[in-house]
């Protein structure tokens, strides 16, 4: 089932980023008194009370003005209004009730989206200031609720009205055994043809219109090697190339499909080569921990050679470097070149990422690594290493026990993930490394 979708909008400089790195645990958007410090919008995911959703940070809402800036901050803002379940409508406790908190809460009305007012920097402890009572008058269903983004306080109360607003996780939904697919890439890489070659029927538009496909479409197929779903989403353009608003909610589509796949097939333009863009987009399956092949369509248009292959291959390695455990496939939708060779490809891709190393095995393997190449030093103290142990799959995480974070060099541990790579094969998949010294708690915390 899809995460709901929560934004947190409101006039510039009401506490919107604060409130949003407290939700997600993390420092991830900048925070800082200047009106319009976050101009796009920022996603994150987190969890509440056992219910996991994607919270998105928007830049401040001007409902009125002629600054190209803010008005682009106005855009993105709508965008996310337009794409989440649940909208966190936030304002400042300190600067009252004012004409531009009304302007956006009739614009929110209009959306006829779920809206949970936070009246936000309700410091003190207490009974809550008279001025919280103003904000009864934007005329919403449910009651304000007062909190401080800074300290904590009150969010909980938030969350607890915003879950009540997300649907109920229907079991079963997703049947158990088939590998969700993410189909993503720039428009007209050929994501949907590539989808319908596979159903074997024509489930998504086909166009040469770049972005026919606003929004994530799922195609279940079950052959000989399995039971897959295919998510087909929407081409992700460059932001500048961006020019409305459904094509920032395709952007987010996209993204959240990513999140919903166990792989992804990263689509690219054999005709048009490897660009900028492409990087950027298998970068999302990348940093998300998403098993991932590389699917380079169309290469029945290419004149080749006998080094045409092997050409196109030294370019994509080059561009995706921080992926080269990504198999390369050559494809052609139209022909349905090696179409069918992807069923294996991402079995095996699926298995790579949710196989699980024995600690005994791993230990046997930290032992002859070390043996091999020995630890690094600096200034007469050696890096050393107790053991090594397995924490979680999809992403394969391991977490690793030494004496020192600070000399367990990143050139080391690149070293570690090849011995991991030649021995178990990890196909397609991201390895993380997690480095903890001895007595350290956590080992299950984020990388």
């Amino acid at each position: 089932m899809s995460k709901p979708v929560v934004a947190i909008v409101g006039r510039p400089n009401v506490g919107k980023s604060t409130l949003f790195n407290k939700l997600i645990g993390e420092r991830r958007s900048i925070v800082e008194d200047t009106p319009g410090v976050t101009r796009d919008r920022i996603y994150g995911e987190t969890e509440w009370r056992g219910r996991r959703f994607i919270l998105i940070d928007t830049g401040g809402i001007e409902p009125k003005t002629d600054d190209v800036i803010l008005s682009q901050m106005r855009l993105q803002a709508e965008v996310a209004i337009s794409s989440a379940d649940v909208i966190i409508f936030l304002c400042d406790i300190r600067a009252g009730l004012l004409a531009d908190d009304r302007e956006i809460a009739v614009m929110l009305k209009k959306s006829r989206k779920p809206v949970v007012i936070g009246v936000n920097k309700a410091d003190r402890i207490g009974d809550v200031a008279p001025e919280f009572y103003e904000f009864y008058e934007l005329g919403f269903d449910e009651d304000p609720i007062p909190l401080s983004s800074l300290h904590g306080s009150g969010s909980g109360d938030l969350l607890d009205r915003v879950l009540t607003y997300f649907p109920e996780e229907e079991a079963g939904e997703v049947e158990e055994g088939v590998v969700s697919v993410a189909v993503i890439g720039k428009p007209n890489a050929g994501k949907s043809s590539i989808v319908n070659r596979l159903a074997g029927a024509e489930r998504s538009i086909v166009s040469d219109i770049p972005g026919t496909t606003r929004d994530a479409v799922d195609t279940l197929i079950e052959n000989e090697e399995g039971k897959f779903n295919f998510i087909d989403t929407a081409g992700i353009r460059r932001q500048s190339a961006i020019e409305d608003s459904v094509e920032y909610y395709s952007v987010l589509r996209a993204k959240t499909a990513v999140e919903r796949a166990d792989v992804c097939l990263i689509m690219i333009d054999a005709e048009k080569g490897i660009t900028e863009q492409d990087e950027k987009i298998a970068g999302i399956a990348h940093e998300a921990g998403k098993g991932s092949i590389i699917v380079v369509n169309k290469w029945d248009a290419v004149e080749k050679d006998n080094d045409s292959v092997k050409r196109f291959t030294e370019r994509v390695r080059i561009a995706l470097a921080y992926m080269p455990y990504a198999p390369i496939v050559f494809v052609s939708a139209k022909t349905g070149q090696r179409i069918n060779n992807l069923y294996k490809m991402i079995g095996d891709v699926y298995a790579a990422a949710n196989f699980r190393v024995p600690t005994g095995m791993l230990n046997d393997l930290l032992a002859d690594a070390m043996a091999r190449h020995q630890p690094p030093s600096d200034k007469g103290k050696r890096l050393r290493i107790y053991y090594m142990t397995q924490v979680r799959s999809a992403p394969p995480t391991f977490v690793v026990f030494c004496n020192s974070a600070e000399l367990f060099h990143f050139s080391y541990q690149r070293y570690l993930e090849n011995c991991l790579r030649e021995t178990f094969t990890f196909t397609g998949t991201p390895i993380r490394l997690m480095i903890r010294e001895k007595g350290e708690q956590n080992v299950n915390g984020d990388l």
